[in-house]
């Protein structure tokens, strides 16, 4: 029993702890395994927590007032399982703020080595978290994802770091081919994503 009692909550605290060591703003490849393994020891918990308080109910006992061990036992499980759905909650939570950061930086269109490290609830909440964005910018005829900052000059100098293949339609309808290396003349709102994706860089004087 007390070997058993000095496991609970072990891999949940790991969770915390990885959040807690990791660089502020930066993810680290989801832990799915420990993750998972956390979820199926809330369910033992819950399990055991049930067990004990139909016995308790069985014998006629009041489970609230009723001091004995198995009530006592049942507040471990109920205690244990609190704190690993708080561990759980603010492993999810945490990275889920970094992603929000992140898009509001690049846009929808997130980094594949970002991508790489997510979970596939993660990739789903990009996905919902975008649209419901887009929507509501769409209701407002309000783009968000520009620089909040009124710019000096609407239009910046900008060099291609990357291809990015084929023929581009601007805002103004007019196309473009952005060729690696290539310079351009573009109004800032359409480079703006493409400069925040490492795509592009502006070109000051």
């Amino acid at each position: 029993m007390n070997a058993g009692l000095n496991m609970y909550g072990r891999k949940a605290s790991q969770l915390a702890k990885e959040i807690a060591s990791s660089e502020k703003g930066q993810l680290t490849p989801f832990s799915s395994d420990l993750f998972d393994e956390v979820i199926e020891e809330c369910k033992q918990h819950y399990h055991e927590l049930e067990c004990l308080i139909r016995r308790m109910e069985e014998q006629g006992l009041n489970v609230e007032t009723a001091k004995n061990e198995d009530h006592y036992g049942a507040l471990i499980h109920h205690l244990s399982l609190v704190r690993n759905k708080r561990c759980l909650m603010a492993y999810v939570y945490n990275r889920a703020e970094i992603l929000r950061t992140l898009m509001w930086k690049v846009g929808s269109v997130i980094p594949e080595e970002i991508k790489e490290k997510l979970s596939y609830s993660e990739k789903e909440y990009i996905t919902k978290h975008s649209a419901s964005l887009k929507k509501y910018m769409s209701s407002v005829e309000l783009d968000l994802e520009v620089d909040m900052v009124p710019p000096k000059d609407p239009y910046i100098k900008v060099r291609v770091l990357d291809d990015l293949g084929g023929e581009i339609l601007l805002s103004d309808d007019k196309k473009a081919n952005f060729t690696r290396h290539s310079m351009h003349f573009l109004k800032r709102t359409d480079a703006e994503q493409l400069i925040s994706q490492g795509k592009m860089e502006e070109l000051k004087d």
